[in-house]
């Protein structure tokens, strides 16, 4: 069984472009903010320094299907999609009103700060991401 992590972004008035619609700079925040969870996965306590932090951004894409609106809750899904040896990629999906209105991927490596370089993803971490591996 898949298990998916789920985070509700209320938009604000400041997520607004001149069309009234959600911005679409924006969205790449919401799906960091659904990948809040995969990151404890790393570091339990979200300790964000070089000593602790073990993830570097690699790329992000994002597809945008409908457009979202302020005044009602989206749902951010968050999933992993692939799983490499030294990094994975998510998935991310933004639902408004039962609609996907987005969808995307960010790759991300696992990173040693200190020495500047990427790292194999530990066995006990691989096992707890592949609980989150969509089909």
């Amino acid at each position: 069984m898949i298990i998916m992590f789920t985070t509700i972004v209320s938009p604000l008035f400041a997520d607004l472009d001149i069309l009234g619609h959600i911005n679409n700079n924006v969205l790449g925040s919401w799906f960091e903010l659904g990948r809040n969870d995969i990151f404890k996965i790393f570091t339990p306590d979200l300790n964000a320094n070089f000593e602790n932090w073990k993830l570097i951004m690699l790329k992000t894409e994002y597809e945008f299907l409908n457009q979202m609106f302020f005044g009602t809750d989206v749902e951010i899904r968050t999933y992993v999609f692939r799983i490499g040896n030294k990094s994975f990629t998510t998935y991310h999906e933004a639902w408004q009103n039962n609609i996907l209105c987005a969808k995307g991927k960010a790759t991300m490596v696992h990173y040693d700060f200190i020495k500047q370089e990427s790292m194999t993803i530990p066995d006990n971490i691989r096992k707890e991401l592949e609980q989150h591996l969509i089909d």
